[in-house]
């Protein structure tokens, strides 16, 4: 099988990763094992990799490029369960986790999958190729819940507009392909703002991300991958847009964070004392050489974390 896939901020993410040849590393996003070929790359005899992912076409590929490799593990799970998933294989913790959050460039670019609204497909958008899919949403949540999506997920300013135009449409007839849905998008759209960026954006942002459960599993898996580090490990993470950059910066920071003390307190009572520092103070990004190679990377931001506290 074929997996087209493009790692984003390669260098950068080898950089902070630091990765030690002794080392027992987790990319939980595996994907087509782009960033797993590097960290592997830098491991000796001695050391591990487990790679994870829940496409099952990620983990086709996975088995086929690294199969034979027996200092790899490869694992259909979700980022979120990264404690049971080491657990399971006798793991106590880990020096490294990658996670590259958000949809694959696989995934964007086969149609049939329904991540985009550039081609006609089913709107489907589950990475795990299993449960709820984007169509089920459309046509079944009530006017109120897809506001609340299209506003949460996608920080979308005409989710109001939007969620009436669906539910005007599906009443006709079920929305059941990518273009239905951006036709019905882009003429909820006010005229004059059709041609900025694709209407249809945002939209299809908010549902990827309700459909998978994102931001919840992001919030599960950061604790999780946090909390299986060794002292001296380290958590980098790739994200794609604001929602999940500003959760991981707040988590990241979280877990740098001494004292929470009121401030008018004369000496500190709550005992706390920083967990980790922060390798990155602020995201790194793409180099221009891998803007004009790959122009999804413009997005990408990566942010690292250190445990110095087990």
């Amino acid at each position: 099988m074929e997996f087209s896939h493009k790692p984003v901020l390669f260098d950068q993410t080898m950089e902070v990763l630091d990765v030690k040849p002794d080392g027992i590393y987790l990319d939980g996003t595996a994907g087509g094992g782009g960033h797993s070929s590097g960290i592997l790359s830098r491991l000796g005899e001695n050391g591990r990799l487990i790679c994870v992912d829940q496409d099952p076409d990620a983990i086709a590929v996975l088995n086929e490029r690294f199969g034979s490799d027996k200092r790899v593990s490869v694992c259909r799970n979700n980022f979120s369960e990264i404690p049971s998933i080491i657990k399971e294989l006798g793991i106590v913790s880990l020096d490294g986790v990658l996670m590259d959050i958000g949809v694959s460039s696989h995934q964007l670019d086969s149609a049939e999958r329904g991540f985009s609204y550039h081609n006609d497909a089913p709107l489907d958008m589950r990475m795990s190729q299993s449960g709820t899919s984007a169509a089920d949403l459309v046509n079944t949540l009530p006017y109120a819940e897809l506001v609340r999506i299209l506003s949460r997920y996608g920080e979308e300013k005409f989710a109001k507009n939007i969620a009436r135009s669906i539910e005007r449409e599906r009443e006709k007839a079920p929305i059941e392909t990518t273009l239905q849905l951006a036709e019905i998008v882009k003429s909820a759209y006010p005229a004059a703002k059709r041609h900025e960026k694709h209407p249809a954006r945002k939209t299809f942002q908010a549902l990827r991300i309700a459909v998978n459960g994102e931001l919840d599993r992001l919030s599960t898996g950061l604790d999780g991958a946090f909390g299986s580090l060794k002292t001296g490990g380290r958590l980098a993470v790739i994200t794609f847009h604001s929602l999940e950059d500003r959760m991981v910066k707040q988590r990241m920071n979280s877990f740098c964070e001494g004292c929470i003390c009121p401030k008018d307190f004369p000496v500190c009572v709550c005992g706390r004392k920083p967990e980790g520092r922060l390798v990155t103070r602020k995201p790194l990004t793409a180099f221009q050489d891998e803007l004009d190679d790959n122009p999804r990377s413009r997005s990408a931001k990566l942010r690292c974390v250190e445990r110095i506290r087990a």
